[in-house]
């Protein structure tokens, strides 16, 4: 069972708390799991202080960031989450979500939908908001009818409610990571749904800037995009990846423990750690 270097709590849009999801882990079979939640380490904070004995748990973050225009996400492995670096980046794109997410609010007061920030905020204590969370208080509240409506209506690129958001640049992501001792991984790249010339741009730019990795395997994908994707990894000089990317139970695409095994000509990124 290869490792699951790719997952979320509730600490941002994922629905199990740290220690359900590190229950989940182990349930799945799991010994290495990685707590990667959007922008913050509070859930690796609040998992770490009961591991289960059968599990390793490593340090994370996905950071959002953008390239070109386009939306991508870099996950940092094995960092050091007290780092002043990662410490930097995190105070950082909290500042960028609270706008954000006013900015959003007050696009949807606009079109008479009011929704109080206070009321974001309670909702879901201590954690960065998302547009996950406006999309569930939009249906908790009956504006829609299930959450991707929330964003096909709402909350999507280009929807009414859209906002573009002040994260930091691609090279300060990888920079913060790699100043905290740890891996910066390309998070899922086939789902930017870039071209293919597109893609290996943004992997050029990726490896240029300091990254050290792509998720060659990213939740269930078929075998053509691993191989397409290791070949990409070894073309470039980077380490191989993997996760399910889980958010909740119930979502077979993303199932905890649950992918494909890396084909034998990456160079897995768990090999350039010893965990503590």
């Amino acid at each position: 069972m290869q490792p699951d270097l790719h997952s979320h709590t509730t600490a941002s849009d994922g629905t199990l708390s740290p220690a359900e999801l590190m229950h989940e882990a182990v349930s799945a079979g799991l010994t290495t799991l990685a707590i990667t939640d959007h922008d913050t380490v509070a859930g690796w904070q609040q998992a770490v202080k009961a591991v289960p004995p059968e599990l390793t748990l490593i340090p994370g973050i996905e950071l959002s960031t953008q390239w070109n225009g386009i939306g991508i996400h870099i996950v940092g492995l094995n960092i050091d989450p007290k780092h002043e670096a990662i410490e930097r980046a995190v105070a950082h794109q909290s500042d960028a979500r609270l706008t954000r997410a006013e900015q959003m609010l007050s696009k949807l007061s606009k079109r008479n939908i009011r929704l109080s920030m206070d009321e974001l905020l309670g909702d879901y204590a201590g954690h960065l908001p998302g547009r996950v969370h406006i999309a569930r208080m939009l249906l908790d509240k009956g504006h829609v009818k299930n959450m991707q409506q929330a964003f096909t209506k709402y909350l999507g690129a280009g929807k009414p409610a859209f906002c573009q958001s002040n994260w930091l640049e691609l090279e300060t992501v990888i920079e913060s990571i790699n100043l905290s001792g740890g891996i910066a991984v390309l998070a899922h790249p086939l789902k930017y749904r870039l071209t293919f010339s597109k893609l290996t741009r943004c992997i050029d730019a990726f490896a240029a800037s300091g990254g050290s990795a792509i998720e060659v395997i990213s939740g269930a994908q078929d075998k053509d995009s691993i191989l397409r994707l290791a070949r990409l990894a070894k073309e470039n000089n980077l380490l191989s990846s993997c996760g399910s990317d889980f958010h909740q139970p119930g979502q077979p695409w993303a199932r905890l423990g649950k992918t494909a095994g890396l084909p034998e000509n990456c160079k897995p990124v768990w090999e350039q750690w010893q965990p503590a």
